[in-house]
């Protein structure tokens, strides 16, 4: 690459300008390019790092102050042959000068670590963008493992992207050669070296990141010294090389004031239920078993024991779960954690919660399935699971944040619900939010909301016997809520009986009395729809307020959804965005608000979940759009599907609320 080759694509029509031009130690002139945005994929073998060397990249770009969204790619094997395409582990940023809303659809930067990542991510990476490969790893033993007849390095099979061969290995171990460490250790640095030349091209910060060594190898001082050594070197032969004539700068984006963090949907999952904790003067107690992609929220809560978290990994997901009802009843905020298998081993308990009416938060980080699935991938299909996935009529709200810092809010909320209304409550998010990250403005703890008055523990009697003695009734309810009374055991003249048998209305004894039953499934059904009196209307993004079509989503869709729109409306055309963090219940006026449109698009991470339910529920003529494949959707292709809707809706199309034959499959 010289200073004449173009920059990798990152601005508008592919537009760059030279701000300025510097000169570097070696006496090269070097030009410093601004952009407006840039994807970078890191992509190696799993015992690279590439999960570390991209979560570095992305904390020093979030405190410099850029937008950002991360994508993180990993196997599900613990550790797979080295070299070979199972174990291939990548990371994808997308950082801005503005607002974005995903990872990107496709890198404009290829760090490709050896050939089995070359060969699994180049179809992603568009003719003409940079493509930077460890040449050290282009042996003939590593090119045969995944079927290289010859080097592409050599047979000019990369012909059409900017290829920089750079030996990163070799590179590495020459920085290191007065470090003490053996050849093995000291290429494990290799990861370094090369986000040392990034934070170089991207004039990233390097502060943090030095510190972060010394901090993670503190009880390890020669591995922390190999490895900021060969920082330092990556980003010297940035500066130094003339393989790279160019550096980039993406300023920072516009912000509201405040303090930032960057951070990760689990992450924010755990300081929500943290805050729920805090704004509701419970303890919190987590029961969970560990499992991908939600462990990482029990590692995150057993670090928070000073604000009054318990942590409980427990033998199994049913024992998890029963621990976490039993906090409950005992007069905490239960809580417990899980994906999709565990939620099916937790069904019995979830219904016991159902049925004895206290607050529980049930968190599924959903993931590929069914059965094992792809643990480390990214799906929507629990959503049926979570409204019915019990025996018997067991109705239970059911959430879902849209980004990994709305977890944090989600969380808040689902806390609010279960205490406000004594029912558990499903919480629905997914290894996209999961794992990855975007910045977050850490909010006033005071002005959260305030969940003192969901507690409302019970103190005394609320009924009285048929002579008049006072008596303790713990199915009494608030006529507002429905929310039965909550007794912290051992309080004087509480007592009372609770459990799976169906309960006699008001005094919660054992009933086998036909109406009684009837009764109360009805009543427990009335209580979950009351909740939609809550959540207020349905948020809909129609900035023309003319749109024919109309684009509903849940979830981690929320990006690319919104992306898709964006583009739409910079073409000149109007679009509709609706999204919803309440799925059951749904919004009171939902229904209203869908037979507005003339087309309604669902697209979703599964077979259709959503529209499924948006057609039995509002008889909605919902164009389903489905996408299975482990990874989230690509704006462009959401694009095109709501362009080809709006191209084919017509002025005197059936309104999307009324029957129509011949519905959009």
């Amino acid at each position: 690459m010289t200073a004449s080759t173009p920059p990798p694509i990152g601005a508008p029509n592919d537009e760059v300008s030279a701000t300025a031009a510097h000169a570097a130690t070696g006496g090269l002139v070097k030009s410093v390019v601004a952009l407006d945005r840039v994807v970078i994929r890191l992509a190696g073998d799993s015992g690279d790092g590439m999960q570390l060397t991209g979560n570095r990249f992305t904390s020093e770009t979030a405190s410099f102050g850029n937008d950002l969204s991360t994508l993180p790619n990993f196997p599900a094997e613990i550790r797979a042959p080295t070299g070979t395409l199972p174990g291939v582990s990548s990371f994808q940023l997308h950082f801005a000068d503005h607002d974005i809303m995903t990872p990107g659809d496709a890198p404009d930067v290829l760090v490709a670590m050896n050939p089995a990542a070359l060969k699994s991510n180049l179809s992603d990476l568009p003719g003409g963008g940079l493509l930077i490969v460890d040449s050290d790893e282009f042996t003939p033993r590593n090119l045969a493992k995944v079927g290289y007849a010859t080097s592409p390095l050599e047979d000019g099979s990369l012909e059409g992207w900017q290829t920089v061969p750079v030996p990163l290995t070799s590179m590495t171990l020459d920085a290191l050669a007065d470090s003490g460490l053996g050849k093995k250790e000291a290429e494990r640095s290799k990861n370094m070296f090369t986000l040392g030349l990034l934070s170089w091209m991207y004039h990233r910060p390097t502060e943090g990141t030095v510190r972060f060594l010394e901090r993670q190898f503190r009880r390890k001082p020669e591995i922390a010294a190999a490895n900021i050594a060969a920082f330092r070197a990556g980003y010297n032969y940035g500066e130094t090389t003339e393989a790279f004539a160019v550096s980039y700068e993406i300023k920072p984006a516009p912000m509201d004031a405040g303090t930032y963090r960057n951070i990760s949907g689990n992450q924010a999952l755990s300081l929500g239920i943290v805050a729920a904790g805090l704004r509701s003067g419970l303890p919190i107690f987590l029961g969970a078993y560990p499992i991908t992609p939600a462990s990482d929220i029990l590692h995150e809560l057993s670090k928070h024991k000073v604000f009054g978290v318990r942590t409980f990994q427990a033998e199994d997901e049913i024992a998890g779960i029963g621990a976490a009802l039993g906090a409950s009843f005992g007069g905490a905020l239960g809580v417990t954690t899980t994906s999709g298998p565990g939620v099916a081993l937790k069904a019995e308990t979830i219904g016991l919660a159902v049925m004895t009416e206290l607050p529980l938060l049930i968190i599924d980080v959903q993931r590929g399935g069914p059965s094992t699935g792809l643990p480390t991938k990214t799906e929507q299909s629990d959503l049926l699971q979570a409204m019915f996935g019990r025996n018997g009529e067991a109705p239970l709200p059911v959430i879902a944040p849209r980004s990994p810092g709305d977890c944090f809010d989600a969380a808040i909320e689902a806390a609010r619900i279960a205490l406000t209304y004594r029912t558990p409550v499903m919480l629905l998010s997914d290894g996209y939010l999961a794992n990855g990250a975007e910045p977050w403005a850490v909010p006033d703890v005071d002005s959260l909301p305030d969940l003192t008055g969901a507690v409302g523990f019970a103190t005394g009697p609320n009924a009285a016997s048929t002579d008049g003695t006072p008596e303790f009734h713990p199915y009494q309810r608030d006529p507002e809520t429905l929310a039965r009374a909550w007794a912290v055991p051992g309080t004087a003249g509480l007592q009372h009986r609770i459990g799976g048998l169906e309960k006699a209305d008001g005094n919660g004894n054992i009933s086998y009395d036909p109406a009684n039953h009837d009764f109360m499934v009805r009543t427990r059904q009335a209580k979950i729809d009351g909740i939609a009196a809550s959540i207020g209307p349905t948020d809909v993004e129609d900035p023309d307020g003319d749109a024919s079509v109309a684009v509903i989503g849940w979830g981690s869709t929320y990006g690319p959804i919104g992306a898709a729109c964006r583009r739409i409306r910079a073409s000149g055309r109007s679009v509709a965005q609706i999204h919803l963090r309440h799925i059951n219940p749904f919004p009171a006026d939902l229904g209203e608000v869908l037979a507005r449109y003339d087309r309604v698009i669902c697209p979703e991470m599964n077979l259709g979940q959503l529209a499924l339910l948006l057609r039995a529920k509002f008889l909605v003529d919902v164009q389903s759009h489905t996408q299975v494949s482990g990874m989230p959707f690509r704006s462009a292709e959401l694009a095109a599907v709501i362009q080809d809707a709006i191209d084919s809706t017509s002025t005197d199309a059936v309104p999307a609320g009324t029957a129509a034959n011949g519905a959009m499959q």
